[in-house]
């Protein structure tokens, strides 16, 4: 047990603070404000409102104390109780040195209840940083591979890029690989609908596939079987269980119902070379040739360095030990994919690819996700211990990387993100790579052919 003392204005009393270990890198705070801390918060709110409030009949300043809290009691409770809340949350993490991940959810709160002449109590649980030392971090061996591109590796992209920039043929009934939009409704076994979603789009597998695809985010082992060849009008119905590492707490595990009314299907017609070239305002397809042979060769140099640090980050998750969580929460769960989003976008992986591995993801192992959480936990360390700082710079030379890789613009990129609550996410990405760049500068680093540094991480597991 410990106590804080207020530091505003008119503040006097301690608030009682109780920290417990709930769990690996999770902690519950428990604090109790005194009477007289929230009696005189709450006059605090009275008088200000006094000072400002314009009633009929009565001069700016000058209406009764009764009149006052008659009308306005309910907005001073939740402006004081806002108040208290906030500040005794903050003074309790700084006198404890706890550090947090992310902020509580306002929910967490919601019944925390004030009233005159009583102490407020309020509980929260918090995700924290574990405590654990970090290996050496210098003449870690990497192997790098060369980035010569593979035979017929261009006319693959420019085949992608034909598509892209297809048209839409609409059909009467889909084929394996076309399109379908429609509404997709997400339930449960309980009736609970997760996602109501007009204009929601699949796309049926192709033929020589496995069978499995994607609907509303979450990958479906038979889908094919499941969803059919429904034309427009008709309704489909998935049944899957959901994903143990979903970011919604709700849908994990559960046993859900898809069903997608389909409003139209979709061909993409890929556009002629011909189109492709004059679009792109070049002379002819040799010169196209000599941009996608340009945009992969620095894609191969931005996959060759991803690769060099994943044995960075392998090697420090191999010789760090602290205890770790049995599964993620929902923060931690959204974290980890929006971390590989990014990580994706970065890459130059295809949008429909990046929400195809997303989908992965989500019904990816318990491990596998958890083995993501300590890669988090381990990063946040080595760049607090080797100062790594990230400027505003940094940030926009990261925004036009990606959308240079997306094909758009980097204000629409910049905003989409921000509008997303990404910018946080891109902000580590950009500190992780440092982090890890800044260790490979120290590292014993040896050239491999593609062949050979594929032989030996299969070798390495």
């Amino acid at each position: 047990m410990s106590s804080t003392r207020h530091r505003g204005k008119k503040m006097s009393g301690t608030n009682q603070v109780k920290i417990e270990d709930v769990g690996p890198c999770r902690k519950r705070i428990a604090i109790e404000i005194p009477v007289d801390t929230v009696n005189e918060t709450i006059e605090e709110s009275y008088e200000t409102i006094a000072h400002e409030a314009a009633l009929p009949g009565f001069r700016k300043g000058r209406a009764p104390k009764r009149l006052i809290e008659k009308r306005f009691s309910n907005y001073v409770r939740d402006e004081a109780r806002s108040r208290l809340i906030s500040r005794a949350y903050q003074e309790a993490v700084e006198s404890n040195n706890l550090k947090i991940l992310g902020q509580p959810p306002a929910s967490a709160f919601e019944g925390v209840e004030l009233e005159i002449g009583k102490p407020l109590s309020l509980e929260v649980e918090v995700e924290v940083m574990p405590e654990f030392d970090l290996p050496a971090l210098k003449g870690i061996k990497v192997l790098r591979p060369d980035t010569a591109l593979p035979d017929g590796v261009i006319d693959q992209e420019i085949k992608k890029i034909c598509v892209n920039e297809g048209t839409l043929e609409d059909r009467d009934a889909p084929e394996a690989g076309d399109y379908v939009m429609g509404k997709g409704v997400m339930t449960d076994s309980d009736g609970t609908e997760h996602y109501n979603i007009e204009g929601a789009v699949v796309q049926i597998p192709e033929k020589d596939g496995d069978g499995s695809g994607m609907i509303l985010g979450v990958m479906v082992a038979d889908f094919a079987k499941q969803f059919g060849m429904p034309k427009p009008g008709e309704t489909a119905t998935v049944k899957v269980k959901g994903p143990e590492n979903h970011e919604v707490e709700a849908i994990r595990n559960k046993d859900l119902t898809i069903e997608f009314t389909v409003a139209n299907v979709y061909k993409i017609i890929p556009a002629p070379i011909a189109d492709v070239v004059a679009k792109y305002g070049l002379a002819s397809e040799e010169q196209l040739r000599e941009m996608v042979s340009a945009r992969l060769s620095q894609r191969a140099e931005v996959q060759q360095q991803a690769v060099m640090r994943q044995q960075v980050v392998k090697y420090l998750a191999d010789n760090t030990k602290f205890d770790l969580p049995a599964g993620l929460t929902a923060q931690q769960a959204a974290r980890n994919l929006e971390r590989r989003r990014l990580e994706l976008m970065y890459r130059g992986v295809d949008p429909n690819e990046i929400e195809k591995h997303m989908a992965e993801l989500r019904s990816a192992s318990n491990e596998s996700a958890v083995r993501d959480l300590k890669n988090f936990f381990i990063l946040n360390k080595a760049a607090e211990d080797l100062g790594v700082q990230v400027d505003e710079g940094e940030l926009n030379a990261q925004i036009v990387r990606i959308a240079m890789e997306q094909g758009q613009r980097p204000d629409a990129v910049r905003d989409a993100m921000i509008k997303n609550g990404q910018i946080q996410t891109l902000f580590q990405q950009v500190r992780e790579h440092k982090t890890l760049d800044a260790i490979l500068a120290d590292a014993e680093v040896e050239d491999v052919s593609a062949d050979e540094f594929n032989k030996r991480m299969k070798e390495a597991g």
